[in-house]
């Protein structure tokens, strides 16, 4: 289901602020959800700290401990072999408040089992930086109205937040977290076809980044399926149809639906205690 966003006065806490967690951090400063003083983040690497707290205005520190003690909300941002150690770490200090996973892998029924929190996972992508993530949250066995309402509303701040199940995040991961890279590749792949028929580098690039771009706006603003949209650039027997006869040729459809498929599994794999 779509969830409506509604703003939150509560400060947040991320413990890991590396490339996810920072896009969100990121995002939630640029559309101005709360000012940087509401925003506690802990970095345990220099270099990425000072660049942090640099471009935000946030305050950082290395110390988990600190970052609870700070915020009403708590948001994981760590790798997920890091998740339920922090947890056990922390578990203490975050009885009763609301803790936000952002890990692929890690179920909910396991942080549950180490510490008293109101614990939702949120599976969310870098996009967030720029106010256009795709994220999916999923709620625990105690989260309140209240929690699910303060992760809508953190969400989407920074693009469109949906709610799902547990069991739904791993595709989640697969389709939203791991997306973007794939949608990278085909801007890679179609600039690479433009030089291969006569631009230059530069040239092909720029118009295939807003080539994907603008078609995704139509997709995301016209209400028409994908496929009546691609009808309207449909000709029979001119260019296109014969770009889509090569994209069938090649199976470049199926190629993208296995590497969904493959990120899925990969999440199903995490989320088991023997994975490494």
């Amino acid at each position: 289901m779509n969830l409506q966003s509604t703003r939150t006065q509560c400060a947040l806490g991320f413990i890991g602020a590396g490339k996810l967690a920072g896009s969100v951090i990121r995002g939630l400063l640029l559309n101005n959800f709360c000012p940087p003083d509401q925003i506690i983040a802990s970095q345990p690497i220099d270099d990425l700290r000072a660049e942090l707290q640099a471009e935000t205005g946030i305050r950082v520190t290395t110390s988990n401990a600190e970052v609870v003690a700070a915020a009403d909300t708590i948001l994981i941002g760590v790798k997920p072999t890091v998740v339920l150690p922090v947890i056990k770490e922390t578990a203490p200090a975050i009885r009763d408040k609301l803790v936000i996973s952002l890990a692929a892998g890690i179920r909910l029924s396991s942080m549950e089992e180490l510490a008293d929190a109101r614990f939702l996972r949120v599976m969310t992508n870098t996009p967030s930086a720029i106010g256009r993530g795709a994220s999916a949250l999923a709620p625990g066995a105690r989260s309140t109205a209240e929690d699910i309402a303060c992760a809508a509303g953190i969400f989407g701040a920074i693009g469109v937040v949906v709610r799902l199940t547990d069991g739904e995040i791993d595709a989640v991961t697969a389709l939203a977290g791991s997306g973007p890279a794939f949608v990278y590749s085909v801007i890679e792949a179609l600039a690479a076809g433009g030089v291969k028929t006569g631009l230059p580098g530069d040239v092909a690039l720029r118009l295939a980044t807003q080539t994907v771009l603008g078609a995704s706006q139509l997709a995301a603003e016209s209400g028409s399926s994908p496929e009546e949209l691609r009808r309207m650039v449909i000709t029979p027997g001119g260019t296109t149809a014969a770009g889509l006869a090569a994209m069938e040729t090649h199976r470049t459809a199926e190629g993208l639906i296995a590497a969904v498929e493959a990120a899925a599994d990969r999440g199903r794999e995490m989320a088991q205690p023997s994975a490494s």
